[in-house]
C-alpha cells in the first residue's frame, strides 16, 4: 500500500511537470497558432513548415502506435499458445537476427528506390507479421518474426530519412529539425500510453473474443490506414545523387561502408548509438523482473501499467527538456548536451545497481530503484531527439537510410547476446554491465564532442527549394 501511494504521488508529479514543460517550452508555438486562427499572423513559410510537420508526425505516430499496440502482448500471446520461455526467446532472437541481416539491405533499397515506398513497405511487412501471429504453429511464428525484424529496420530509418531530406529540400531552418525530433519523441510517449491502454481493453474485454490476438488485429488496421496516408500525402525522395535507375544496391551499400570507414565521426556515432540503445533495450527486458523480484514476490504491491505510463511521461519530459535547452541556450553545442545526458544516464544506472545490490527483499530500496529507472527514461527522452539531430547533421544524405541501419547492427548483435545470456546473470550483474557500458558511452561522447569543436561540417548537398515570396 505504501508503494502504491508513493507511485501515485510520483506519477501525479511527473504528469504535472510534463504538462508544465509542454506549455512552457511550446509557448511561442501556441501563440503563433492562436494568432494564425485569428488571422492576425499569416506567414506562408511558417504555414508550409507546420503542414510538413503534420504530414510527417501523423504518419510516423501511426506507425509507432501500431508497434506500441502489440508490444505489451507479444510475450503473453506466445505464452498463451503454450510455448516455453526458451521457445519464446527463439522468436525474439529471430526478430533481432532478421533486423541485423536485413537492415543494411533494406536501407540500401530505401536510398535507391525511395523512402516513401519503403515506409509503405514497413506497413505491409508489419501487417503480415501481425496476421501470421494468429497461427499457433512454431515455424509460422518464427517466419512472422523475420518480417517483424525487417519492418523494424524500416521504421527506425526510412521515416527519419524522409523527413530530414524533405526538411532541407524545402529550405526550412536547420535548427527547426531539433523541434521536429522533439515533437516526435513527445508524441511517441503520448501514443505509447494511449496504445497501451487500448491494447489492454482490447485484450481483456473489447476484443470480440480474440483475446491476446485482438491488439494485433487492431495494429493491422492502423497500419492499413497509415499506408494510405503515406501513399497519398508524402512525396518521394531518394538518397542524394541516387535515382531509381542510377546505382545498384551493392554500390549503395559499398558507398555507405566507405562513408562509415572514412569519417571517424560517423563511426563514433554508430558506437554511441549501440552503447546507449543496448542499455536501453536491456532495461526494457529487465525493469519488470527487477521491480517484482526473481520470484514475482512483489507482484501484488505495484502496478506495472502505472509504472509503464510513468516511464512514457518521463520520456515526454525528456523531449521537452531537450527542446528547452536548444531554445534557451542557442550557443550550446548539441554534442555537449549529449555528454551531459549520458553522464546523467550513467548515474541513473548506478543508482539502480546500488538499489539492487543492497536489498534483501524486493520491497527494499523500491523508491530508489523506481526513481533511478524514471531518471534513465528521462535521459532516453533527451536521447531520441538529440541523436536524431546528430545523425541529421553528420550523416551524408546519399546513404542516410543505409547508414542508419548499419548503426543498428551493433545493437542487434548486443541484443542477441543479451537474450541468450541474461537468464544466467543476476539482476545486479546485468545493471553493473549497463553502468560500464554507459560510462564507456560517456567517454566516447566526450571524444566525439572534442573532435568536432573545431571541425564545422557542411550540410549534406541538398539544394533547397526557395520559399515562395509573400505578396504582403
Amino acid at each position: 500500500k505504501k508503494v502504491w501511494m508513493l507511485l501515485a504521488v510520483l506519477f501525479g508529479a511527473l504528469v504535472a511537470l510534463c504538462l508544465f514543460l509542454v506549455c512552457y517550452v511550446n509557448s511561442d508555438t501556441l501563440v503563433l497558432l492562436r494568432a494564425f486562427v485569428q488571422r492576425d499572423v499569416h506567414d506562408e513559410q511558417h504555414d508550409k513548415f507546420v503542414a510538413f510537420q503534420c504530414r510527417y508526425l501523423l504518419a510516423y505516430l501511426l506507425a509507432v502506435a501500431a508497434d506500441w499496440m502489440q508490444g505489451p502482448y507479444v510475450y503473453a500471446l506466445y505464452g498463451s499458445y503454450g510455448f516455453s520461455h526458451a521457445e519464446i526467446a527463439i522468436f525474439f532472437i529471430a526478430g533481432f537476427g532478421s533486423s541485423l541481416v536485413m537492415g543494411p539491405i533494406v536501407g540500401s533499397i530505401a536510398d535507391k528506390y525511395g523512402r516513401k515506398k519503403s515506409a509503405v513497405a514497413y506497413c505491409v511487412l508489419y501487417s503480415i507479421n501481425c496476421l501470421l501471429k494468429y497461427s499457433t504453429n512454431f515455424k509460422v511464428l518464427v517466419f512472422g518474426r523475420l518480417f517483424s525484424g525487417t519492418a523494424t529496420s524500416l521504421l527506425f530509418s526510412v521515416f527519419e530519412s524522409w523527413m530530414v531530406f524533405e526538411h532541407r529540400k524545402n529550405g526550412f531552418p536547420e535548427e527547426a529539425l531539433s523541434h521536429t525530433f522533439a515533437l516526435a519523441t513527445l508524441g511517441n510517449g503520448f501514443v505509447a500510453i494511449i496504445a497501451g491502454v487500448a491494447a489492454s481493453l482490447l485484450a481483456d474485454s473489447w476484443g470480440l473474443g480474440l483475446g491476446y490476438y485482438a491488439p494485433f488485429a487492431c495494429a493491422t488496421a492502423i497500419l492499413a490506414v497509415d499506408a494510405v496516408i503515406i501513399a497519398t500525402t508524402w512525396t518521394e525522395n531518394y538518397g542524394s545523387g541516387v535515382s531509381t535507375g542510377g546505382v545498384n544496391l551493392v554500390g549503395t551499400l559499398q558507398a555507405a561502408v566507405v562513408d562509415f570507414v572514412s569519417d571517424r565521426r560517423v563511426a563514433l556515432l554508430a558506437v554511441l548509438q549501440s552503447l546507449f540503445e543496448s542499455c536501453m533495450y536491456t532495461f526494457v527486458f529487465m525493469w519488470t523482473p527487477a521491480l517484482l523480484g526473481s520470484n514475482n514476490e512483489c507482484s501484488g504491491s505495484i502496478s506495472l501499467g502505472v509504472v509503464f505510463a510513468a516511464y512514457m511521461v518521463c520520456i515526454m519530459i525528456g523531449s521537452q527538456i531537450f527542446s528547452y535547452v536548444r531554445e534557451a541556450f542557442k550557443d550550446l553545442h548539441v554534442e555537449k548536451v549529449a555528454v551531459f545526458n549520458v553522464m546523467v544516464a550513467s548515474a541513473a544506472m548506478a543508482g539502480a545497481t546500488i538499489a539492487l545490490n543492497y536489498r534483501e527483499s524486493c520491497s527494499q530500496n523500491q523508491l530508489l530503484l523506481l526513481c533511478s529507472f524514471m531518471l534513465f527514461e528521462m535521459c532516453c527522452g533527451v536521447y531520441f531527439p538529440l541523436m536524431g539531430t546528430l545523425k541529421a547533421k553528420y550523416l551524408p544524405e546519399k546513404t542516410r537510410a543505409t547508414l542508419m541501419n548499419i548503426f543498428r547492427c551493433g545493437l542487434n548483435v548486443d541484443l542477441v547476446i543479451i537474450l541468450t545470456q541474461v537468464g544466467k546473470l543476476s539482476f545486479c550483474t546485468v545493471f553493473e554491465l549497463c553502468v560500464f557500458a554507459m560510462l564507456t558511452c560517456t567517454l566516447f561522447q566526450a571524444i566525439f564532442y572534442h573532435s568536432n569543436l573545431h571541425k564545422p561540417l557542411p550540410l549534406p548537398g541538398i539544394t533547397p527549394t526557395p520559399p515562395a515570396e509573400s505578396n504582403a
